[in-house]
């Protein structure tokens, strides 16, 4: 189940950018998080990784 973003959460930090091995996470034109769900492997690292828990699975 790919994951989604809570754009009223993200703060744009980019942490999770950095932890998804396929790059499925990237930041997006309003400077907040997004998820290729085509990409996305639901490995759960951008999940752990986010401080303010606005990543979540489906």
């Amino acid at each position: 189940m790919p994951v989604t973003v809570d754009k009223e959460l993200c703060i744009g930090c980019g942490a999770c950018t950095g932890v998804c091995p396929v790059e499925a996470i990237t930041l997006e034109e309003d400077g907040k998080a997004g998820c290729d769900e085509a990409t996305c492997i639901d490995c759960g690292a951008c999940i752990a990784t986010c401080p303010v828990s606005a990543i979540s699975q489906k």
